[in-house]
């Protein structure tokens, strides 16, 4: 029987034993925390699956943080960089907004993670809406020499669930601005945005600039369940990006809620000591290879690997 190519079956043998994480691409992720703040970042189940969801993604938008101080995000930033994790790799920062809202109580924050190795912030922007949203996006144009598309720009809504048709169709206007301001229109809208059930009507739709424009892609479908009770099946939290361009520099198929719950075999409880709300994620096309394998182990593989193919030369 012909054996194949050492390359090929140095590749394959490589795959075998160090699965998905040989070649990934850049993962963006959004994630509802429905009041995150001290109290929270003080329970250690909570924190520590957190940092499960978070040390997936290379950038992570969070929403409805209410950290005024920031000792929660300083926790969490702790332990995702504390040593001996096993993401130590890879270091996270953040970058925060003001607090956003019309009650002193829940005044919320756009809190952005992001590993600073792969990915930078280069330009932030509060936009400012006179009061059309309750709480006005923290615009970020990101650079990253790990994707196919370098220079891009995330949108984020937490929107009001009242007033949810005039601030998604609003969102236009925010591309406008900041594909102007940045003269880049590699724009990606994301967050929760009520979306779906109760909240918009297909007549409601007719109304929203970014359904009737063609231009503008919705990643996480009508279809999608982004809620940690399955009997509810609604799609709240969105991905929306603008032009071919983008579409094409994302992995067919990545966008969808994480289930974190099924993947790391968690019990609904413990989902829920963190948000009713899953993850949802999209991933962009780009090498970054052996993100989360340790060098002496890829070493370790290789060394055992190179000993197999000679001993199979030899024979």
């Amino acid at each position: 029987m012909r054996r194949p190519p050492p390359t090929l079956l140095l590749f394959l043998l490589l795959a075998l034993v160090l699965g998905r994480e040989v070649v990934t691409g850049f993962k963006i992720c959004s994630y509802n925390l429905q009041g995150f703040g001290p109290k929270k970042a003080a329970n250690y189940r909570v924190l520590h699956t957190m940092t499960r969801v978070v040390s997936r993604c290379d950038i992570c938008l969070l929403q409805n943080v209410i950290d005024p101080d920031g000792k929660a995000m300083k926790n969490l930033l702790s332990v995702l960089n504390r040593r001996g994790f096993r993401y130590e790799r890879n270091r996270f920062v953040a970058v925060t907004s003001k607090g956003l809202g019309n009650a002193s109580d829940d005044m919320q924050q756009y809190v952005y993670i992001y590993r600073s190795q792969v990915v930078t912030a280069s330009s932030m922007y509060q936009y400012s809406s006179k009061k059309v949203f309750l709480r006005d996006p923290f615009v970020v144009r990101f650079k990253s020499n790990k994707t196919d598309i370098k220079d891009f720009i995330l949108v984020p809504l937490h929107s009001d669930p009242d007033n949810v048709v005039t601030e998604v169709d609003k969102l236009y206007d925010v591309f406008v601005d900041v594909s102007q301001k940045w003269n880049n229109t590699n724009v990606m809208f994301l967050g929760d945005f009520h979306t779906a059930c109760g909240y918009i009507t297909r007549m409601d739709k007719r109304n929203i600039r970014l359904f009737t424009n063609s231009s503008f892609i919705w990643m996480i479908k009508d279809r999608d369940d982004t809620t940690v009770d399955s009997k509810a099946a609604c799609a709240y939290d969105r991905i929306v990006v603008y032009g071919g361009t983008f579409l094409k520099a994302i992995e067919p198929f990545s966008a969808k809620a994480f289930n974190f719950g099924e993947h790391f075999k968690l019990s609904m409880a413990k989902v829920l000591e963190v948000s009713d709300h899953l993850p949802v994620e999209v991933t962009l096309k780009g090498a970054a290879p052996l993100l989360q394998a340790t060098p002496l182990l890829v070493l370790g593989v290789w060394v055992v690997l190179q000993s197999f193919l000679s001993a199979s030369v030899l024979l």
